[in-house]
């Protein structure tokens, strides 16, 4: 949507890379495991809504009778890095899953061997131009493919997917051929059509003007999930990863209830720590004078019912 957001050039990945090997940092901060996983209430149903952060961009949410998951992620390492921390739970502690929910392409969103492992028969629900990809991968004729602003109603509930500020790639001849954003999941109420229960889930996204929009075309969401690391050099990763202080400005613009950080603590993707993307997250909050209650730092595991 930015006419000025551009991918970045061969030579300045190089210039990033040769920096990184410059200034190694200390990645031993660790957001931490729960310790009560309420593995009973998500194999149960007895919630009939919950949010569960297993790590990064990967959620367990359950809305209206339906299991879903996002960006599913259990890799043990990106590339040459080993993962951070361990998944919140592991894959074979998770229920069987209805609904798949893909933001874009990149390794760190889409683990093929995570999308395989996971128990049920799925729903899965991608940008446009990726349909064709999930469907080869994952021999499946399931699979809803949207535009930006595209909806699709699976029982009670609403996913519509809507714009973020990024780019994609898989292999060297893909880039771009297929699209990414953020999902909106909503639950009707029949009898007043009236919105309940909205979560935002931003995927990856640098900070651009699209999130006031999300905001104005959906005014009730409860629970963003915006992604605050990845952000770090600034000058490289700016167009396509949020800062902390530009992911509560997002939050605002959405006008949500609830802040969830995501996107931080389990990969070594740039330059930033985990525990300088939470500590820039907590003074800038403090600073804007937020509402305590309004953000909800999540360990690993850990779930909102």
């Amino acid at each position: 949507m930015d006419p000025n957001a551009r991918t970045a050039t061969f030579k300045e990945l190089v210039r990033w890379q040769m920096e990184r090997f410059r200034k190694q940092k200390d990645m031993s901060f660790k957001i931490g495991q729960v310790e009560d996983k309420q593995l009973e209430i998500l194999h149960a149903g007895q919630k009939d809504f919950t949010i569960t952060w297993i790590g990064h961009s990967t959620f367990l949410i359950q809305l209206a009778g339906l299991t879903i998951v996002t960006d599913p992620v259990w890799a043990k390492s990106m590339g040459f890095s080993e993962r951070l921390e361990e998944p919140g739970l592991s894959i074979d502690e998770i229920p069987p899953v209805d609904i798949i929910l893909l933001s874009h392409s990149h390794y760190d969103h889409m683990d093929v061997p995570s999308l395989k492992k996971l128990k049920g028969t799925p729903a899965i629900l991608v940008p446009e131009g990726l349909g064709p990809k999930v469907r080869r991968l994952m021999k499946e004729n399931r699979v809803y493919e949207l535009p930006w602003w595209g909806q699709v109603h699976i029982g009670a509930v609403e996913f519509h997917f809507v714009p973020a500020q990024h780019w994609t790639k898989r292999t060297l001849t893909d880039t771009n051929t297929s699209h990414w954003g953020g999902w909106v999941i909503q639950r009707r109420i029949p009898a007043s059509n009236e919105a309940s229960d909205s979560i935002y889930f931003a995927g990856d996204s640098g900070y651009f003007q699209g999130f006031r929009e999300i905001g104005e075309r959906f005014p009730a969401i409860t629970y963003a999930l915006m992604p605050i690391g990845a952000y770090e050099p600034e000058w490289f990763m700016g167009t396509q990863h949020m800062t902390p202080e530009e992911a509560i400005q997002a939050f605002v613009d959405v006008s949500a209830e609830v802040f969830i950080p995501m996107h931080y603590g389990a990969f070594y993707l740039a330059d930033d720590t985990t525990e300088e993307a939470l500590n820039r997250l907590l003074a800038e909050w403090k600073q804007r004078a937020l509402k305590d209650k309004q953000l909800k730092v999540l360990k690993h595991g850990e779930t909102i019912a």
